[in-house]
């Protein structure tokens, strides 16, 4: 029996054309980027599907922009299949936990969008450019890496550095001043991982983003949140949130903490999903589901082609 899940990606994911097929096949995606515009009052559309990709890419933009792509494609998939039946569970890889609550239909799209743009800006401005950094750790386990962080921060008085995000088994990412970020680096490489630097904004998902907690606190009070049509597991604890109170507590916590992305697969697979869907721009939660659990089968639906592979996949009536 297929149980499915729904993946909504995070910051990382964008690309200029993103959304434009189906921006020009569906009406129902047509309708999304018109809301988002109008929620913004600018052309957020004209940015996913022209660019130029500098601007895209600031944090400010890309935030609202993956969102609106991803409501945008679930909208023309259930516009596809009027009978898609729902997920057991979804979840968003950071940003993406914004997309997965739209989806379980309690983040109006309107409020999301504004939220997004908040929420991006926030983080962009909350450390001074040159100062954060990030980057992701391959072939370690995590728990060697939150070891190295925890020796490094010790050592360096007033200094942040911590794991953002545990993407898969042996592939880590941490956060923190550029100078203890290196450092970890360095010990890294000692243990015989391998760390990358990352070419983003701001640290995410550190202590150094609790200026940003607190600007998102403000703007998600203004939102109504109506409790989610099925579970949508967050990202600090893997574990589904009931109502408004405790949907705002998670999304709020996890600005500053890290990203539980091999705990919520794990769930997945323990709440028995079989296949998932990895609805919005890019493909790089496939790439991570793999790393985490071989045994669940998952599909990219980014474009107007790949919605219409989602019935074979998921062995659905071909009219929906």
């Amino acid at each position: 029996m297929v149980k499915t899940a729904w993946l909504f990606p995070g910051q990382g994911a964008q690309a200029v054309g993103m959304g434009r097929d189906v921006h020009q096949a569906s009406a129902a995606a047509r309708a999304v980027f018109s809301q988002a515009d109008e929620a913004l009052s600018e052309r957020l559309s004209a940015l996913c599907f022209e660019g130029p990709m500098a601007e895209l890419t600031l944090t400010a933009n890309t935030q609202p922009a993956i969102f609106t792509t991803s409501a945008a494609i679930l909208a023309a998939l259930r516009e596809r299949y009027p009978s898609l039946p729902p997920p057991v569970c979804a979840a968003g890889h950071s940003l993406g936990e914004y997309s997965a609550l739209h989806a379980a239909g309690c983040l109006p799209l309107a409020d999301a969008v504004r939220a997004c743009r908040v929420r991006g800006l926030a983080m962009q401005e909350a450390v001074p450019e040159g100062q954060g950094a990030m980057a992701a750790v391959m072939a370690l386990d995590g728990d060697i890496v939150a070891e190295l962080c925890a020796k490094v921060e010790e050592e360096s008085p007033g200094l942040v550095v911590s794991c953002a995000n545990f993407n898969a088994p042996v592939q880590t990412v941490i956060a923190g001043n550029a100078a203890t970020v290196t450092r970890v680096s360095g010990l890294v490489k000692q243990h015989g991982g391998k760390a990358i630097p990352l070419n983003v904004s701001a640290p995410f998902h550190c202590a150094l983003m609790a200026p940003a907690r607190e600007r998102l606190a403000e703007a998600l009070a203004t939102v109504s949140l109506s409790s989610p049509r099925f579970p949508v597991l967050a990202n600090v604890d893997a574990a589904p949130k009931p109502d408004a109170k405790t949907i705002v507590e998670a999304l709020l916590r996890q600005v500053d903490s890290p990203v539980q992305w091999v705990a919520t697969v794990r769930k997945m697979s323990e709440m028995g999903v079989t296949h998932a869907l990895e609805i919005g721009p890019g493909r790089v939660l496939s790439g991570l589901m793999r790393r985490v659990d071989k045994t669940l089968k998952v599909l990219s639906v980014n474009s107007q082609g790949s919605i219409e592979k989602v019935a074979d996949f998921l062995m659905l009536d071909q009219e929906g």
